[in-house]
């Protein structure tokens, strides 16, 4: 595998070498100091060039880089599903390598670059030819660090975790998996995940970052709460996905009270209780039922 100089003097040597880059910046958990270092690191590069359509319609350049073992292009794959794309101002390579590295490479023009430079904060120039790039103060992930909610914010979300588990119950009792699993992992993992990041943004005073996805979210919980979000996920097994929605109840519950006292909201205890108890019913409501609660 190439180490990290040998692909920073790759892709400098390419960009130094053509006369159509004018200039190189970086993005991404590279140019982040508290970014955790590791061999999958890709490398976010941005390559200011004088024009683009000569880099598209001849894309041999690209094996400059190394042997390909995959490439995607999602700018061409949007444009062929019919979305509008302006090809003459940008245009992405995702490009993963034999050994391993992987490039996500962009080339965007002049104009382009000083419409967004800078706009993402974790930023870092590596070369400018003609001194355009723009001065920008030091990478920082501040826009990434968890941002304190509003009570409104707060409310939307337990309100949302707890409606849609009727969905998420009907699902399993009509036996409609995909339903039942996607209505789970779309709606109720992404509050319960919202939860978790203002939960654990409390406890360092909203100065961290939990990483795209909640990859962070083993670093800051607690060993039993991290215990609780791993009994979180289930397979097709109805009694462990039964398991897992209580256990992420009982989770989310933990988090979201902690959540409410120290900001001082009010955590819907009643929507809970409720909730709690349908979801208990229709767990033992016997196929066929005529009837889901009894009047």
């Amino acid at each position: 595998m190439r180490s990290e100089k040998e692909m920073y003097d790759l892709i400098l040597g390419i960009a130094q070498k053509d006369d159509r880059i004018r200039a190189v910046y970086m993005n991404g958990s590279r140019t982040n100091p508290n970014a955790p270092k590791d061999i999958f690191q890709d490398y976010d590069i941005v390559y200011v060039v004088t024009e683009t359509a000569s880099f598209i319609k001849d894309e041999t350049w690209i094996h400059s880089f190394g042997d390909l073992l995959m490439i995607q292009e999602p700018d061409k794959n949007d444009k062929l599903v019919g979305l509008n794309m302006d090809f003459d101002r940008s245009y992405g390579y995702l490009m993963l390598f034999t050994d391993g590295n992987r490039i996500d490479l962009h080339i965007e023009t002049k104009e382009t670059m000083i419409a967004e430079y800078g706009n993402d904060k974790l930023t870092v120039p590596l070369l400018d030819k003609d001194n355009i790039l723009p001065l920008i103060p030091a990478p920082t992930e501040i826009d990434y660090q968890v941002k304190k909610p509003t009570e409104p914010m707060f409310y939307s979300c337990c309100n949302d975790f707890w409606w849609c588990f009727q969905n998420v119950a009907k699902g399993i009792w009509r036996d409609e998996l995909p339903y039942a699993k996607q209505m789970f992992e779309n709606v109720i993992r992404t509050k319960l995940d919202e939860m978790v990041s203002w939960w654990i943004g409390i406890k360092h005073d909203f100065q961290v970052s939990t990483g795209k996805m909640g990859k962070y979210f083993k670093k800051y919980l607690p060993e039993p709460y991290w215990e609780m979000y791993e009994k979180t996920y289930s397979g097709n097994d109805y009694e462990n996905f039964w398991a897992s929605i209580f256990a992420t109840c009982e989770l989310f519950r933990s988090l979201a009270k902690v959540v409410a006292d120290n900001l001082l909201f009010t955590y819907p205890m009643g929507d809970d209780k409720n909730m709690t108890k349908y979801l208990k019913h229709v767990r033992n409501l016997p196929s066929g039922a005529e009837e889901i609660l009894p009047e």
